[in-house]
């Protein structure tokens, strides 16, 4: 398997991409597999499922934590209304260099959608500037224990999950994607004041890795 190109994690650290086939990796540094285009399906169950319940809102206004290989991200433009705004945190700016290079078709080219906005930096400080959110949908590292960058679990604590609950409008809905399971973090986004469900949801359709969605609305 090819390796393509490097992109250093801030704070420490490196991603890197791969060529398989004609599919494409990401990869730690360490050699653990974070994400690839073979198997993106609860990538976009986290969009669908979460847009399902604002799509029919005016001027939606949507926040994407991560932007990986922008599954995500085109699952939301696809389920909010031509004047929505759908804006993506990517800490990593080698990420969004290979989105809009070689990994931008696989996703149907969701950089280029006149509705998003990319933030290059860090989705919890931009959470903290208390903007105003109809969903935040948050894919960032491989759940709601850090595992890239330690820095990441600050978004899942309480503090975190705080400032997620004070920047969503009412009923705005906070979706959490992860890889494996966390049997405390239900109970974490109720003391945060949301009111939320875990879905088990799949890798590829019907079949593939079982990952876990979790669905928290502002009362």
């Amino acid at each position: 398997m090819p390796l393509l190109a490097t992109a250093p994690i801030p704070g420490g650290g490196a991603l890197r991409l791969f060529r398989d086939g004609e599919h494409y990796v990401i990869k730690l540094d360490d050699g653990t597999d974070l994400m690839s285009t073979r198997q993106h399906g609860s990538e976009e169950a986290l969009a669908e499922l979460a847009c399902a319940r604002i799509a029919a809102r005016a001027q939606a206004r949507v926040l994407v934590g991560g932007l990986g290989l922008g599954y995500t991200l085109g699952a939301a433009l696809r389920h909010v209304r031509d004047d929505a705004e759908v804006a993506v945190a990517e800490l990593v700016p080698g990420v969004i260099e290979w989105n809009r290079d070689l990994l931008g078709d696989f996703a149907g080219q969701p950089l280029r959608d006149a509705r998003t906005r990319v933030h290059a930096g860090d989705v919890a400080a931009l959470l903290r500037t208390r903007q105003a959110w109809d969903a935040i949908l948050l894919d960032v590292d491989n759940g709601p224990d850090g595992l890239t960058r330690d820095g990441n679990s600050r978004l899942y604590d309480a503090a975190g999950l705080r400032d997620a609950h004070a920047s969503l409008r009412p009923q705005g809905v906070l979706a959490v994607w992860s890889a494996y399971p966390a049997p405390t973090f239900t109970q974490r986004l109720k003391h945060a004041g949301f009111a939320a469900e875990e879905m088990p949801v799949r890798a590829l359709g019907k079949r593939g890795m079982r990952h876990r969605i979790w669905l928290a609305t502002r009362a």
